[in-house]
């Protein structure tokens, strides 16, 4: 490969790779086409890309980036696989296809300027919180204490409130039963 090639590629990867957190890495021996097709047909309905890659070229796209570093996965054959979905969410669609292929190789997962190699490194990133989850959490802890404040509010005073209203009905029964009892008299 010439060299304006090399630098053409190295180009096209920078600019798909931009503004990526987060890769993961599989080896793509042993995946036919027919089986390439559906993963990339699947990853890309969920918003993912899956290329193949020469370890070299990778390298030198990813100089200076934020994926500086993902190269310690890059060992033999690599196949990356990227988006904008946030690394979880990644991680868990590797697993699946997985599952479903046990011939593909998972060599594990990069973000954050963190290498989390092979399948348990993955499986440790999928038990990660997505973005959305992780504001869910946020929410609820910081909801948590006023709601138990309003419910420490409320509780005593719908207690008070049940006792008034017993004794108040109580009271109209007595009236009730006083005056029923003053005619027969």
């Amino acid at each position: 490969m010439s060299k304006l090639v090399k630098d053409l590629i190295t180009r096209e990867l920078s600019t798909r790779l931009k503004d990526v957190d987060g890769v993961a890495v599989i080896n793509p021996r042993g995946i036919n086409a027919t089986k390439n097709n559906g993963i990339r047909r699947r990853l890309h309905a969920k918003g993912l890309r899956m290329m193949v890659v020469k370890n070299t070229l990778a390298r030198r796209a990813t100089e200076g980036t934020s994926l500086k570093g993902f190269d310690k996965l890059l060992d033999g054959p690599s196949a990356v696989i990227y988006g904008r979905q946030s690394v979880p969410t990644i991680a868990r669609l590797v697993l699946d296809e997985k599952k479903a292929d046990d011939t593909i190789e998972l060599r594990g997962v990069f973000f954050d300027g963190e290498v989390y190699v092979g399948d348990k490194g993955v499986q440790q990133v999928s038990k990660l919180p997505t973005r959305e989850e992780a504001i869910g959490l946020l929410a609820a802890a910081i909801l948590g204490p006023g709601r138990k404040l309003a419910a420490a509010l409320k509780g005593p005073g719908g207690a008070l409130g049940g006792i008034l209203k017993t004794i108040e009905d109580k009271a109209k029964e007595k009236e009730g039963g006083a005056a029923g009892a003053a005619p027969a008299a």
